[in-house]
């Protein structure tokens, strides 16, 4: 009986060291979905979305679309999720061209056409990058830095080093992606195996734009628990916006931007 105990455990071991190997493994894969390449984006005939080239400091050459804001109007530098494909985004983009405001948005790298492969080093080079090629464009005071979900994490860290941005819009986020990780593979030692954990919770402290975050109660991906409580974190001026029932990725048709353009005084 002991002989089979043991050889029992063993194989129980064998087993979760299989597991948690094959996580280590998958794990840039399950994080990272990169989606289609290189896309056509939509026609504003007023003012066209135009593909730009972005170079990061390492030299991995990015896709940008960007469109320019009337006079007087906010420009958005967007970071999405972790799903690739700009053109899923159009229903921001028509939000965005309808209020006047322009936009940035890049793919990260190894989405939507740029070059390389995506690691967490790696977004927040493009985030820098895409910083720097917009504020050489416009002044600081006019761009306000937007993360959705896996963004989120690269527009917090981003904000820390733009203290004169017009605001950071937190939509769908998380304290870190490890913690949502964690939450979901509970009996996995996530923390020590994690290579991309994006942790705001470290970050937002440090931010000095105001802030505004937006999170759907019925958010089944990153739970509505982690927008409040990155809330909590925020020091600097901010404001917490529930929209009941939303999910994960129903904000921007539940009124998200319609709350972005109040927190902005543009309505």
């Amino acid at each position: 009986m002991i002989r089979w105990l043991g050889r029992g455990l063993v194989a129980l071991i064998a087993l979760y060291a299989l597991v948690v190997g094959g996580f280590y493994v998958a794990q840039r894969p399950l994080l990272f979905t990169t989606g289609p390449g290189l896309e056509t984006p939509p026609v504003y005939a007023d003012r066209p979305i135009t593909v730009q080239t972005l170079t990061t400091t390492d030299g991995i050459k990015l896709v940008g679309w960007y469109m320019p804001p009337q006079p007087g109007q906010p420009v958005i530098l967007f970071f999405h999720g972790k799903r690739g494909g700009l053109l899923r985004h159009k229903p921001r983009w028509d939000a965005i061209h309808a209020q006047g405001a322009g936009f940035l948005v890049i793919g990260y790298r190894g989405f939507s056409g740029s070059q390389g492969s995506p690691t967490e080093a790696g977004l927040h080079k493009d985030a820098e990058a895409a910083w720097a090629w917009l504020s050489a464009r416009h002044k600081p005071e006019t761009i306000v830095i937007h993360g959705y979900s896996l963004g989120s994490g690269v527009a917090s860290k981003l904000a820390t080093h733009a203290p004169n941005a017009r605001m950071l819009v937190l939509e769908a986020p998380f304290t870190a992606a490890v913690d949502v990780a964690a939450e979901t593979y509970p009996l996995l030692p996530v923390s020590l195996i994690m290579k991309d954990q994006f942790r705001s919770r470290d970050w937002i402290g440090d931010v000095r734009p105001p802030v505004l975050i937006v999170h759907g109660t019925a958010d089944e991906t990153v739970p509505f628990g982690h927008g409040q409580k990155l809330y909590q974190m925020v020091r600097s001026e901010k404001t917490f916006v529930s929209i009941e029932g939303a999910k994960h990725n129903e904000l921007p048709r539940r009124g998200l931007y319609p709350i972005i353009w109040k927190a902005l005084s543009l309505t």
